[in-house]
C-alpha cells in the first residue's frame, strides 16, 4: 500500500499598503519581505535570513495604521489590510535615535557601508550627546589563535547568541549577561573561552556586522596596516575536509588566503561552516622552500 502524504494548504495572497503603495504578499510573510519586494531600503542590524529574529536593534521599525508603537518589520507579518509607512517623520525620529545611541556608546567604524548610510540618511549625530557619554569601550580579547572578541564594537544585536544555539551550532557556549547598559556577551558561568563550551567554528564571525568577532588573521593585519579589502578577490570552492560539500569563499590577498567565508543562500552550509572549514586554510600557505 502506498504511503498517503498529506500536503498542507496553500498559502494566500493577502492585499497590504506600504507608503501608499497596493501591492499582494503571501500569507505569513514579514514586513520587511513585503519591503523587500518593493526595494524599499529598510534598516536592520539584528536580522539575518538564516536566523531567527530576535527584534533588538529596532532600527527596521515601521508604522501601521492602528498600532499604538512602531512594529519591527522583520519579525511582524502582513495582516490582510494591512496600512503601513515606512518613511514617516515618527519612523524617521525613531531610527534616528536608535542609530545615535548605538553610535554614540559603541565604536561602529567597521560596520558596512550601508550602515553608515543610514547614519546619513537619517541625519543622526551621536556626538550630540557630548564627550562624557558612556560606552563600552575595553581591551581586545585575544585568547586564543583563531578569533579576537572586540566588544568595544558589540551592539547586541544577538546574531552570534543565535549562530551558536539551536539556528546552527548547537553548541550553547555563548549568551547575553547582565541587565540594561551591563548587558553584555558571555560564556556560560563567564568561564574563560577556552574554557567554555566553544568549538571554535567561527560562525559568530559570519554573522557579526560590527567587527566585534573578527578572524585573528584580519585582526593582525588591521593592526599592521596591511589589511585591504579592495585588493582582495574572493573565490569559492567547496570544503575538502569531509563529504558534507559546504561551500567556502576564499578571500585571498597578496596570493595568500585572509579568511574563510560561506555564502547564506547556499543549500548545505547558509553560511554556516566548522572549525576546519572555516579555519582550517593555513596549509594552503605552508609551501615547501
Amino acid at each position: 500500500m502506498a504511503e498517503r502524504v498529506f500536503v498542507g494548504l496553500p498559502k494566500r495572497l493577502v492585499k497590504v499598503s506600504i507608503d501608499g503603495q497596493e501591492m499582494d504578499v503571501l500569507e505569513g510573510a514579514t514586513i520587511l519581505d513585503a519591503c523587500r519586494q518593493l526595494r524599499i531600503d529598510t534598516p536592520t542590524l539584528c536580522q539575518l535570513e538564516t536566523l531567527t529574529p530576535v527584534n533588538v536593534c529596532r532600527v527596521c521599525v515601521v508604522e501601521v495604521e492602528g498600532s499604538r508603537v512602531l512594529v519591527p518589520a522583520c519579525s511582524r507579518t502582513v495582516e490582510a489590510g494591512m496600512k503601513i509607512q515606512t518613511d514617516s517623520e515618527r519612523v524617521r525620529h525613531s531610527r534616528r535615535l536608535v542609530l545615535e545611541l548605538l553610535a554614540s556608546s559603541v565604536d561602529m567604524s567597521l560596520c558596512s557601508p550601508q550602515v553608515h548610510g543610514w547614519m546619513r540618511r537619517y541625519g543622526a549625530t551621536p556626538e550630540r550627546f557630548g564627550e562624557n557619554v558612556a560606552t563600552v569601550a575595553q581591551p581586545v580579547k585575544i585568547d586564543n589563535d583563531l578569533y579576537v572578541r572586540d566588544y568595544s564594537r558589540c551592539i547586541l544585536c544577538y546574531k552570534c547568541v543565535e549562530a551558536c544555539g539551536a539556528d546552527a551550532q548547537n553548541t550553547f557556549a555563548i549568551g547575553v549577561a547582565g541587565r540594561g547598559f551591563d548587558a553584555h556577551i558571555a560564556t556560560e558561568f563567564t568561564a574563560p573561552l577556552p574554557e567554555s563550551a566553544c568549538v571554535y567554528c567561527g560562525n559568530c564571525i559570519g554573522v557579526c556586522p560590527t567587527g566585534a568577532l573578527m578572524f585573528k588573521s584580519e585582526y593582525d593585519m588591521r593592526q599592521a596596516g596591511t589589511w585591504d579589502e579592495s585588493q582582495q578577490t574572493v573565490t569559492e570552492t567547496v570544503c575538502p575536509y569531509c563529504g558534507v560539500g559546504c561551500m567556502l569563499e576564499l578571500h585571498v590577498q597578496d596570493n595568500s588566503i585572509v579568511k574563510v567565508t560561506s555564502p547564506l543562500d547556499h543549500s548545505v552550509t547558509e553560511g554556516h561552516l566548522c572549525v576546519k572549514g572555516r579555519f582550517g586554510f593555513e596549509f594552503v600557505q605552508r609551501r615547501r622552500g
